[in-house]
């Protein structure tokens, strides 16, 4: 799982400047940092990690399916030609 860098003080800046008093823009940011720990995040890593055995699965049967069609032209050729 992918660890987030969350700047809080640069935050609280931000929302001050944005007309938050203090108070208000110390306990959103907090919301917002709780909020980050308590979320699981996937990197695009994460994700090809995850599915690499399908994609080997998927491609394993894209192979099998073309000998299959190419064994069935091949009867048919034979059949018809």
């Amino acid at each position: 799982m992918a660890t987030i860098t969350f700047d809080t003080h640069k935050f609280v800046r931000k929302l001050q400047d944005a007309g938050f008093n203090e108070k208000q823009a110390e306990g959103l940011t907090e919301a917002m940092r709780s909020a980050i720990d308590e979320s699981e995040l996937v990197t695009k890593k994460d994700l090809q990690i995850e599915l690499a055995p399908i994609k080997a699965d998927l491609n394993l049967v894209k192979w099998m399916l073309g000998a299959l069609i190419a064994i069935a032209i091949a009867g048919f050729s034979k059949q018809f030609l």
